[in-house]
């Protein structure tokens, strides 16, 4: 299935029915008069967030969704039946832009989210609506209104605990691939991740999700490769796993290059936790290891893991790591909420 990750969409909620004009006319019926209903409600477009969606893929072949106008009024006083709503089904992770993808209104980020995006116009008033002591045969009703209509942005940002960033060719895949049932593509060219991938890591019995961000280079930012548009799928993760080849001359320039794109992006990432590794240790022997193990270090300014995917080398220890950066995070996020609960920012006097 391939993997696209926005769409631009046209919704349109349903108009409302018209008013009936209607008078009753029966023989032997003494008193008569208006009796036209009102018009049904038009239908709402609603977003719904479910299980087993992993893309936007969908969208791509059907762009604009209307939902059903509301049934006109009818005589005797019957009111016509409201439109049907349209459901537009999306992943977990996705978020609903306006048109000028800057205000985000609404975020999806559980199973069973339902959002209205756009409203139905109601019905109009028939005839009977508008009787009266001075007017008793009132000729008029209302139409309905026009339901709203917009175009709209969905951006999917996947749902991971753990991100793995890196220069293109670093073994990210080869990891995903050697801790997931995950089946990336592996190539000895650049590039060869077109698209994040995700994985559950399972270690003992701890489970986390894993997501491959495709590789960056230095320009990024500027749309320079692939550009930094999968950076999004890894705003929400927890963790940064920073894998950094053993193939590279200048360990420490391949570091700062990955970093300086995700401070240029922004969004948080820069301030994220992040488990450097020096990657594809079965490459190059010992002493060249050490020596970028410790050029590496004093770049990042933290301890390096060695890593090779392709011995098993280092990957428990990497994923142990990635496991208390996580049990961190929940703590942190536990301790935030027990304060939102209580209402406690700091004592006041």
């Amino acid at each position: 299935m391939k993997f696209l990750d926005q769409a631009k969409v046209y919704v349109k909620a349903g108009d409302g029915g018209n008013g009936c004009v209607s008078f009753r006319r029966e023989k032997f019926v003494e008193f008569g008069g208006p009796n036209g209903g009102d018009g049904g409600r038009g239908g709402d477009v609603v977003v719904e967030c479910v299980d087993g969606l992993n893309t936007l893929i969908d969208f791509r072949y059907q762009q604009h969704f209307k939902a059903k106008r509301g049934e006109h009024g009818k005589g005797s006083n019957r009111t016509g039946a409201n439109g049907a709503d349209i459901v537009l089904k999306v992943p977990v992770g996705t978020q609903i832009l306006d048109e000028d993808q800057e205000e985000i209104l609404a975020d999806l980020t559980e199973v069973g989210q339902r959002v209205t995006i756009a409203r139905g116009g109601n019905g109009g008033f028939g005839n009977a609506r508008f009787k009266s002591s001075i007017t008793q045969a009132p000729r008029r009703a209302n139409p309905g209104l026009e339901g709203d209509e917009r175009w709209i942005w969905l951006r999917l940002k996947l749902i991971a605990d753990a991100g793995l960033v890196g220069l293109p060719n670093a073994g990210k895949s080869t990891f995903l691939a050697t801790v997931t049932a995950a089946k990336p593509k592996i190539a000895d060219y650049p590039f060869t991740t077109l698209h994040p991938n995700l994985g559950v890591v399972r270690l003992d019995d701890r489970e986390f999700v894993l997501a491959d961000i495709p590789g960056l280079i230095e320009g990024a930012h500027e749309g320079v490769g692939i550009g930094d548009r999968f950076l999004g799928h890894v705003e929400r993760c927890g963790v940064l796993l920073h894998l950094v080849s053993a193939v590279e001359e200048d360990v420490a320039h391949a570091y700062e290059v990955v970093r300086g794109e995700l401070d240029a992006y922004g969004a948080g990432l820069e301030e994220k936790p992040e488990i450097v590794a020096l990657s594809q240790c079965d490459t190059a022997d010992e002493e060249a290891i050490a020596e970028k193990r410790q050029a590496l270090a004093e770049a990042c300014g933290q301890d390096v893991l060695l890593v090779s995917a392709a011995t098993g080398r280092g990957v428990r220890e990497a994923l142990s790591a990635i496991v208390r950066e996580l049990d961190l995070r929940r703590e942190d996020e536990a301790r935030e909420a027990e304060i939102a609960a209580r209402g406690e920012e700091g004592w006041r006097p």
